[in-house]
């Protein structure tokens, strides 16, 4: 039996889910039986494998469409050819990204200064992690609107990241994103759709870290993106309805704990104030 009976049938848009975190989250999707589309804008072969992967596992649905997020009209049609195969759509994680090695690939052991980086390296950040979460939350917004629910998840990083040396665009990338999230909230309030922020907790064994024999992030640390499926399940789910406007961290998932409890362990207090400074 399912831990999550309302995911049964709900469909869930993961962009960037043919690899790492993404790939965690539509495969934990598919086996509480959700119909879950997959994006990416190139490795069409690591789509493929995930959707393999999920038909195995007899449970839930899977496709994978290419679609590049820094392109609206790739938005808009995420979104159509989603509903043209399921009937409609319920969620959306946000979790196409990209990071520092854009910049340099030893950017976690040497630094570069925002004057070094590479104005094409900073403009693609930029693009997908702000412009192409927002182009996708537009274009799925007035389909969960219409239809007065949704959930719409925003994949972030760890605080000290988004302003420490030598993380710039990738960390201011991220602060936007997740004030873009607040903001988003609000704008939603009493229309049965909720934003929110998640998070691993620190550096995963991604793509996003160049692959080297030290493979680990600032703080020492390499997390599995395995953590990010138990929080993903509860905010798609109807668990977490009333909850909008937060921020959860996946590393602070206790799954020993009772669902609603795990929850509350992991999400991260509100700021009384913006405290970019």
């Amino acid at each position: 039996m399912s831990e999550y009976p309302s995911l049964e049938g709900r469909v869930i848009i993961v962009t960037g889910g043919g690899r790492g975190l993404g790939r965690e989250m539509a495969l934990a999707l598919v086996e509480q039986g959700a119909r879950v589309v997959i994006t990416s804008a190139r490795e069409g072969a690591e789509r493929d494998a995930v959707v393999a992967e999920a038909k195995a596992r007899d449970q839930g649905d899977m496709i994978s469409l290419q679609a590049d997020v820094r392109d609206w009209s790739d938005c808009q049609r995420v979104v159509a050819d989603t509903i043209a195969a399921f009937g409609s759509v319920q969620g959306l994680i946000n979790n196409a990204g990209r990071g520092m090695r854009l910049i340099s690939e030893t950017f976690n052991t040497t630094s570069t200064k925002f004057w070094q980086a590479p104005v094409d390296a900073w403009q693609e950040i930029i693009d997908i992690n702000v412009n192409g979460t927002f182009f996708m939350s537009k274009a799925v917004s007035p389909h969960l609107i219409e239809q007065g629910f949704g959930k719409i998840i925003n994949i972030s990083t760890s605080d000290i990241t988004m302003v420490r040396t030598g993380y710039s665009p990738y960390g201011p990338s991220k602060a936007a994103m997740e004030a873009a999230t607040s903001v988003w909230a609000k704008d939603l309030t009493g229309t049965g759709v909720t934003v929110n922020v998640l998070l691993p907790g620190g550096a995963s064994d991604t793509a996003l870290l160049p692959d080297t024999m030290d493979r680990k992030g600032a703080d020492g640390n390499l997390l599995s993106p395995a953590l990010m499926r138990a929080p993903a399940l509860w905010l798609c789910a109807d668990q977490s309805n009333d909850i909008t406007g937060r921020r959860f961290i996946a590393k602070l998932w206790d799954e020993t704990l009772p669902m609603a409890e795990a929850a509350a362990a992991a999400m991260d207090a509100p700021a009384e104030k913006p405290a970019i400074l």
